[in-house]
């Protein structure tokens, strides 16, 4: 009887029933949304992948060695990530291994037979002299493969750890395996061809295990490979580079700290941010255990100069960051810092850490003073409302001594700060995207839109100007009267006809952002009398009042004199629209009281900062 004849990956997929008749790009999308099931059947083993990353971790730490195993792709797949580990985390050679069922040569030529030997498996980790210090990763789809449970049996018989992969439940793996990973990606493409869907949950799985037990031992900083040492060209420009991103060093003396410390880029990192010798930069990794946070938190940072007299107030996004430096008593702008982005889930912590502290520096830089320890700080930041993010943000605010008081605040907060009287009422974003935003006299915050531009922000720039293409686009059909979008499109785009509209937007040349920079042709034609432009732009006036009142009514705003900062440059800079959104606004129930144009949010940032160092005075 044929044993593997149940097995999840030897069944036959009933998607792929007819491959052969399939044409390239059906097999693609078949093989793509088989694909995408991958991750989901992975993500099961959740738990078990983490206790393996620390266990081996524990080996590591103590001298101790990873051994992978396996025959044909499962073994490959292990050699692979064995030898991926010295030149990614400079680990020795020897700590790291793969052994594949018929030795070297079977990585490139399948050699019949090795496969089916527990005895080879054995003899294989005898010849490495394995010890219960060792932990042996068994790599075995089927979760039976003879060579696989002959060296995770012997591993178990000299107290190593012993770990396993599979892709179907209940195999005799199981029972040889400390810890047993076993997602089940069910049926392949082609059948039995586990060098598909199973191959790719094994590869994810190994660098989840090998990534993970480097992050534990300290091999990164950040999301850095900070364990190099600078043997080669490339590695030369990377580390110079990494030094560059995390210090305020240019590049001639990055190279020089590299220098002085032989090309060892922790050893650099925590010379330079710790501001010690390279001797005792070294002996403070040693101290330990290599990791660069620990060094550094051992360390009593220099403290700043403290003016208690100053307060700073930031807005950092996708696009910009704005730091505006102020008086605390007067909030009186002193000094004005603009850097590049510092959204960190777009950017990355390491760039968008570095435009907080270049803004900031700039702003010192512009009142003429040196940076400093203010009394209070508000970041107005997006990509940081998780947790993980705020935590980044924090620690960072530590290290560098920002202020003896630090908050962060979304961009509802800052605008309604900037915008209304005492810091409630609607705030109504429409720039690229939008959004609105509540806040109640007693606190209660809410919001309504956001979508983004694929599901809503009616109102946008994007919408407004997706709505002026479509309707040139339907105008040149002939299916409704003609309109100036036609040729103003063609015109600003640089088009050749309006044929090419499709070439254009379909190849990516005019991404959100591009097709959100073509908004003014729809108002200029508006206001030139163009009759769908028109009738664009009242629409989508009225669609964001409808979730700026939406926004009110869900949140127990008064219907009359409600507090309104508007911003985004729809809203700031096309007056005509501004006032058609609140006549709208009106309409739906909403009559605004105050109403004020907010073209610097950061400004409400120091508003805010003031505000904390008041209250904590009282």
């Amino acid at each position: 009887m044929d044993p593997l004849q149940h097995l999840p990956t030897e069944s036959r997929n009933p998607a792929s029933a007819r491959l052969d008749d399939l044409s390239s790009l059906e097999l693609v999308e078949l093989m793509t949304a088989e694909d995408a099931t991958i991750t989901a059947a992975v993500l099961t083993q959740k738990e078990r992948i983490a206790a393996a990353i620390d266990a081996v971790a524990g080996r590591l730490a103590n001298g101790g060695r990873l051994i992978y195993c396996g025959a044909g792709t499962s073994g490959r797949l292990g050699v692979l990530d064995a030898a991926e580990c010295p030149p990614t985390f400079q680990t020795n050679p020897d700590q790291i291994l793969g052994l594949i069922a018929g030795g070297p040569g079977a990585m490139f030529r399948a050699v019949e037979g090795a496969e089916d030997s527990e005895a080879l498996g054995r003899s294989d980790l005898e010849a490495l002299s394995l010890t219960s210090a060792d932990a042996v990763f068994g790599i075995a789809t089927s979760g039976r493969t003879p060579y696989v449970l002959g060296a995770l049996t012997y591993a178990k018989s000299v107290n190593a750890l012993s770990l396993g992969f599979a892709c179907n439940p209940g195999s005799p793996l199981e029972a040889v395996a400390d810890i047993a990973i076993v997602p089940v990606v069910g049926p392949e493409v082609l059948s039995g061809s586990t060098r598909l869907k199973a191959g790719t949950a094994t590869k994810l799985v190994l660098n989840m295990l090998s990534t993970g037990a480097m992050v534990r031992l300290g091999k990164v900083f950040g999301n850095l490979m900070a364990d190099l040492k600078a043997t080669n060209i490339k590695l030369v420009a990377r580390t110079n580079r990494i030094v560059r991103a995390l210090t305020d060093l240019d590049e001639p003396a990055a190279t020089a700290l590299l220098t002085a410390c032989d090309g060892e880029l922790k050893t650099a990192l925590v010379a330079k941010l710790a501001g010690v010798s390279v001797a005792a930069a070294r002996e403070l990794l040693t101290a330990h255990g290599g990791r660069i946070k620990a060094a550094l938190g051992s360390v009593a940072p220099t403290p700043r100069p403290v003016r208690a007299d100053l307060v700073l107030g930031i807005d950092g996004g996708g696009t910009q960051t704005l730091c505006l430096l102020a008086d605390r008593a007067t909030g009186t702008v002193i000094g004005r810092g603009e850097a590049g982005p510092s959204n960190i889930q777009s950017v990355g912590v390491t760039a968008g850490l570095a435009a907080l502290d270049d803004g900031i520096d700039r702003a010192f830089a512009a009142a003429n003073l040196g940076r400093a320890t203010v009394a209070s700080a508000c970041l107005g930041l997006a990509g940081v409302d998780r947790k993980e993010g705020l935590d980044v943000i924090q620690e960072w605010a530590a290290r560098v001594g920002l202020a003896d008081r630090v908050t962060v605040a979304n961009d509802a907060t800052l605008l309604l700060a900037a915008g209304t009287p005492d810091g409630w009422g609607l705030a109504v974003i429409a720039g690229t995207g939008s959004i609105a935003f509540v806040k109640t006299s007693d606190g209660r915050v809410g919001r309504c839109g956001g979508w983004g531009h694929l599901l809503g922000d009616e109102g946008s720039a994007y919408a407004i100007a997706l709505n002026g293409l479509r309707a040139a686009c339907r105008s040149y059909d002939g299916v409704t009267p003609p309109t100036v979008l036609v040729e103003r499109f063609v015109q600003r785009m640089q088009l050749t006809a309006a044929p090419d509209f499709i070439y254009s937007v379909y190849r990516g040349a005019w991404d959100r952002s591009a097709i959100a920079g073509l908004a003014p042709v729809v108002f200029e034609a508006a206001e030139a009398g163009d009759a769908t432009a028109e009738a664009i732009v009242s629409e989508q006036a009225t669609e964001l009042a409808r979730t700026a009142a939406r926004a009110a009514r869900a949140n127990g705003l008064p219907p009359t004199g409600v507090p309104v900062a508007v911003a985004g440059g729809v809203l700031t800079k096309n007056e005509r629209f501004r006032e058609r959104f609140l006549a709208a606004l009106a309409d739906n129930g909403v009559s605004p009281g105050p109403v004020r144009v907010v073209t610097e949010p950061a400004v409400g940032a120091v508003v805010l900062a003031r505000r904390e160092v008041a209250t904590e005075a009282r």
